[in-house]
């Protein structure tokens, strides 16, 4: 991966991982403190994005990292709550740029895998050949026409204020039960999962023109033939699973404070993420903006599922040295004994 970004002039750099904010992703973060600032609460960073964005209104440049992250929810077979991501950003790149950057890196991705299994004996005999075609082009879903077309009906318009009752009455109609805690977002991506994501398993997918609602740092606009208001973003399913998440920035100040404040919104009536409506707007990005941040692609991929894809492993485990938070804690407390690592 980094060869195939340096020799595009993208230029590698470091972010913070303690951070004073939380942004770059809709998660809970892991808090902490330190000596120095003990009125202050950090945070390990759940994404780079809000520094790398940065680093581009100061620069210019073409920026990535692939570093670690940390998000304090679940662990199952493809989550773990410490894992490495890579993220870029391009000035001057548009969704479909982004589309197909992702096209030629994932094409060359295998490419190279398959190169290496066919060279060395030890690789061939420890991975699973990928059996998916990674040629692009990848085919496209539209997010709300290809939901509308699964249960023969319109949604309702997602901008109002009545919106998350018309959805919560469309569950009903469907007979879906809610999901906990339910949210606007989280009742999209549950549609979503249920009429989108089986449709991916097959062939490469991009899922693309979310609800702007599901995408606070996205770019906007109102879809001429159905008056929603859609996001310029793209998520790429292989075998029914989430690799990457892609958009245009939003470089506006005034629409990203506006969407800043809707997303507050939606913390402040979710037990989950009140504790990051109570922080508030995040003014330093804000304020970043005012200084321009131009038309920008970002774009980013978890390493260790990736790994996963063109290993053939099952589980995230099974890529990660040590094992997940789990395996890492009972190593802390001498309890592992005989157990596999992976377990």
């Amino acid at each position: 991966m980094r060869k195939f970004f340096d020799e595009d002039g993208f230029v590698e750099v470091s972010t913070p991982i303690l951070t004073a904010g939380v942004g770059g992703a809709s998660a809970k973060p892991f808090e902490t403190s330190a000596n120095e600032f003990p009125g202050d609460p950090l945070t390990l960073r759940i994404a780079p994005e809000l520094f790398l964005k940065r680093l581009v209104i100061g620069s210019g440049e073409r920026v990535y990292e692939i570093g670690t992250v940390f998000r304090n929810e679940g662990i199952d077979a493809t989550h773990n709550p410490e894992f490495t991501i890579c993220e870029f950003y391009e000035p001057y790149a548009n969704l479909e740029d982004l589309i197909q950057r992702t096209e030629n890196l994932f094409s060359i991705l295998k490419i190279t895998v398959d190169k290496l299994a066919q060279d060395n004996s030890v690789v061939r005999d420890n991975i699973a050949p990928l059996a998916i075609d990674l040629r692009a082009p990848f085919k496209r879903l539209e997010f709300i026409s290809t939901i509308e077309t699964a249960i023969n009906r319109c949604l309702p318009d997602l901008s109002t204020p009545t919106a998350f009752d018309d959805v919560v009455a469309l569950y009903a109609d469907l007979h879906m039960p809610l999901p906990t805690d339910a949210t606007l977002p989280r009742l999209l991506d549950e549609l979503a999962a249920r009429y989108i994501e089986p449709l991916c398993a097959a062939t490469p997918t991009f899922i693309t023109h979310h609800p702007a609602v599901m995408s606070p740092l996205a770019k906007s606009f109102a879809d001429p033939k159905t008056g929603q208001k859609l996001s310029r973003r793209v998520e790429l399913f292989i075998h029914g699973r989430e690799y990457v998440n892609a958009y245009e920035e939003e470089n506006s100040p005034f629409e990203q404070r506006r969407k800043f404040e809707a997303q507050l919104r939606l913390q402040r009536d979710d037990p989950a993420e009140r504790a990051l409506h109570e922080r508030g707007v995040d003014e330093g990005y804000v304020e970043a903006l005012e200084w321009g941040l131009p038309p920008t692609g970002g774009w980013g991929c978890g390493v260790d599922r990736l790994v996963m894809l063109f290993s053939g492993a099952s589980r995230i485990a099974d890529v990660q040295p040590f094992g997940t938070l789990r395996n890492v804690v009972a190593l802390g407390k001498g309890r592992v004994g005989s157990r596999k690592l992976s377990e």
